[in-house]
């Protein structure tokens, strides 16, 4: 398995070969994407929205015209049902403004989106962002991020935010590269996963403590 070089690996900076990486095998990583400081305080607001109760249980997928004829309190319980067997993590949106942080976060974002706009012409249009927080246990099934009804999600980000974390931790990304192959992936703080939205079938295996993460997904009109 080809993985990214790691020589260039420092904050604010993509290593040689990243958008190579992710053009021929769909992914690509970056072991230090956000400096320690902007990684402490987006893992400081994480926690705190966990602690404050302010996060929300994370949803799945989205309503569909076979839906329409389904009450909407039928609709809620097999809704329910669904999630609860396919993701139990909790999430908060960001929005610009919220907070420092989250600002400098989504500033860097914006200049990864031009970079990949520049490099692979990708007409990306914006980016969207959550805190992921998964509670020890928590999971989330094989899927794809992007809707069938909707195919402006095109790069999938995943941004780490958890200090020193061990491998038997749990709570890997798991690529599913083929239908024989996979890649598991550790939540280490800073380090950054890219890959393509509606091909990339991957999961999110369950973890001995709290994993917290930022998930967001470049999208074009």
């Amino acid at each position: 398995m080809s993985i990214v070089p790691a020589d260039d690996d420092s904050p604010s900076t993509m290593p040689a070969g990243f958008i190579n990486h992710l053009v021929e095998y769909g992914w690509a990583r970056q072991a230090i994407f956000l400096d320690a400081d902007l990684t402490l305080a987006l893992a400081a607001e994480c926690q705190g929205l966990n602690d404050q109760q302010l996060l929300r249980i994370a949803k799945t997928g989205r309503a569909t015209k076979s839906d329409m004829h389904v009450s909407p309190q039928a609709k809620i319980q097999i809704q329910t049902k669904i999630e609860a067997q396919l993701r139990s993590d909790q999430i908060s949106w960001l929005s610009a403004g919220q907070s420092p942080a989250c600002d400098q976060y989504l500033l860097r974002m914006e200049s990864l989106r031009q970079q990949l706009n520049r490099d692979l012409f990708l007409n990306l249009d914006d980016y969207e962002s959550h805190f992921a927080f998964y509670a020890p246990g928590a999971f989330y099934a094989q899927h794809k991020d992007r809707f069938q009804d909707d195919d402006r999600r095109t790069i999938s980000v995943v941004i780490y935010l958890n200090r020193d974390w061990q491998t038997e931790q749990g709570g890997a990304l798991r690529l599913h590269l083929s239908d024989s192959e996979s890649l598991d992936i550790a939540p280490e703080a800073s380090s950054m996963i890219l890959f393509l939205s509606a091909t990339m079938l991957h999961e999110v295996l369950p973890a001995t403590r709290d994993r917290l993460s930022l998930a967001g997904w470049f999208r074009r009109r």
